[in-house]
């Protein structure tokens, strides 16, 4: 018989019914994902931008509690992983796709076209085993694409640009890039995650100002935009701190 399955009918059922929580709590994301397609139904990118906002969050913290938990250990049957891909793929990918298509931010073929690649291209993604490295960077463009189009409507681009970022995006899903992960790169993680949340008050001040937001704002999140960016690119001497 697999430990796991040993650890789970020894686990008392205190201890399975708070695991069984964290599964929930992640699930929540999808309710999340939910309201913020309506909101962009409605047109109401703000809104929409803060339930994904609240998704993010979720996202951000339920692996830690998780792991603090030993929830694989102590309730198998549910996959953690599977749930997370699951609610990523609705906030991180379909609701932005559909914000590209239906926002004016191009013509409608190219918003066609790079909603398509978004979805095609994240969807092979997050089927990929080896979407991270041994030293737990991702491995390719990680298809956050809630932050992309955050972006697009922070900072007023042409139609031609904003596709171009987009199909240059979907085909570095599939180079041996590395883009780091804020919560598991050890690699200056202090400073990620310094800089994660300085990122999470700033975009909160674009999204209560509907994207109006004051310079040093949109200056700010440009900046620690292009720090998550190149982050993986810079080579270091050893693979953690």
């Amino acid at each position: 018989m697999p430990v796991s399955s040993k650890l789970s009918e020894a686990a008392p059922p205190v201890r399975q019914t708070l695991a069984f929580a964290v599964h929930v709590f992640t699930a929540t994301g999808a309710v999340f994902g939910l309201l913020a397609l309506m909101s962009a139904v409605r047109g109401d990118w703000a809104t929409m931008f803060a339930w994904l906002g609240a998704a993010l969050f979720v996202d951000g913290i339920d692996g830690s509690i998780a792991r603090r938990v030993k929830v694989v250990e102590v309730l198998p049957r549910w996959s953690g992983e599977i749930l997370d891909l699951v609610v990523d793929y609705l906030t991180y990918v379909l609701v932005p796709a559909f914000a590209v298509v239906s926002a004016g931010l191009m013509p409608f073929w190219m918003a066609i076209i790079g909603s398509a690649a978004i979805l095609l291209t994240s969807a092979l993604y997050f089927a990929d085993t080896r979407m991270k490295t041994d030293d737990k960077y991702f491995q390719g463009f990680p298809s956050v694409w809630n932050l992309v189009v955050f972006y697009f409507f922070l900072v007023p681009l042409p139609g031609w640009a904003i596709f171009a970022i987009i199909l240059a995006l979907s085909a570095a899903t599939f180079l041996p890039i590395k883009f780091v992960h804020p919560f598991r790169v050890v690699r200056l993680r202090w400073l990620t995650l310094l800089l994660m949340s300085v990122w999470g008050v700033l975009a909160l001040i674009a999204v209560l100002t509907d994207f109006e937001a004051p310079r040093w704002a949109s200056i700010g999140l440009c900046a620690i935009a292009l720090y998550f960016l190149l982050f993986g690119l810079v080579p270091s001497r050893r693979k953690t701190l």
